[in-house]
């Protein structure tokens, strides 16, 4: 059985005096009870993290622990930002050679280490402000044995824009996943460059298989949907990553 455990909350603050201003981040344990998101906690098998309260610089690093309780397995790590979803950071276990990482985060900013089979450890290196999240860590348990195994990627279908849209001197492409988790990753390529702007994805809603569904939206200009550009939606669920392409010549009939 999967079990879960929040971790530390990032969040950005301004303290100073006059005009000298130092930004800081602060580091806050959220109890799992009122984070209202992730709920598969055993009475039984209960992981337990730390610290509670720090306070730190841009530029400076932060060591995460999280014990597995009686279990011994790999442990997992996930980040979230207010109003976001949980994206996979890294997993680890003692007899793995390396650490396995999710879209977008890497070493040596992201590193982990183990001081035993139960207790692992998540460091961040040279803090940014983007790193302001709540940390969960996650690890499987031997009940559930014949279900631990890689998430299946993403199923995506891409939507261009519609004709009327397009009357309009708008432009806007839409992106479905239907996923086998409650989190992803969701991003959006012009080429080969990420697009930073335009973008509008939704949480992740549960449909009537048990699968669930995120839908993104990026605004377009007309010009480079009709100078045949080519978009790609990219989502990523653990360690699976799917990618959908789209330009104009595709959908003419």
């Amino acid at each position: 059985m999967k079990r879960w455990s929040s971790n530390l909350l990032f969040s950005t603050s301004h303290t100073g005096e006059k005009q000298q201003i130092e930004e800081k981040l602060l580091l806050l344990s959220v109890p799992l009870s009122s984070s209202g998101l992730l709920n598969c906690v055993s009475a039984v098998t209960v992981l337990t993290q730390k610290p509670t309260v720090v306070s730190l610089s841009r530029g400076e690093s932060v060591t995460m622990d999280c014990n597995l309780g009686t279990i011994n397995n790999y442990a997992s790590w996930y980040k979230q930002v207010p109003g976001g979803v949980p994206q996979y950071v890294l997993s680890w276990h003692s007899s793995w050679s390396s650490v396995t990482y999710g879209s977008g985060f890497s070493s040596p900013r992201f590193t982990s280490t183990h001081q035993s089979t139960s207790d692992h450890r998540l460091m961040i290196n040279n803090l940014e402000e983007g790193d302001s999240a709540v940390y969960y860590c996650q690890t499987w348990d031997d009940s559930a044995k014949e279900n631990v195994s890689h998430l299946p990627p993403p199923v995506l279908t891409v939507f261009p824009p519609s004709r009327a849209e397009l009357q309009s001197n708008k432009a806007t492409l839409v992106c479905l996943s239907r996923l086998s988790a409650p989190f992803a990753e969701v991003s959006w390529l012009l080429g080969d460059t990420s697009v930073s702007s335009g973008i509008s994805t939704s949480t992740p809603v549960q449909q009537a298989d048990q699968t669930f569904q995120i839908s993104s939206h990026l605004s377009i200009l007309t010009s480079d949907w009709d100078a045949q550009k080519v978009y790609t939606c990219k989502v990523s669920v653990g360690s699976q990553t799917a990618e959908k392409s789209i330009k104009k010549s595709e959908c003419e009939e």
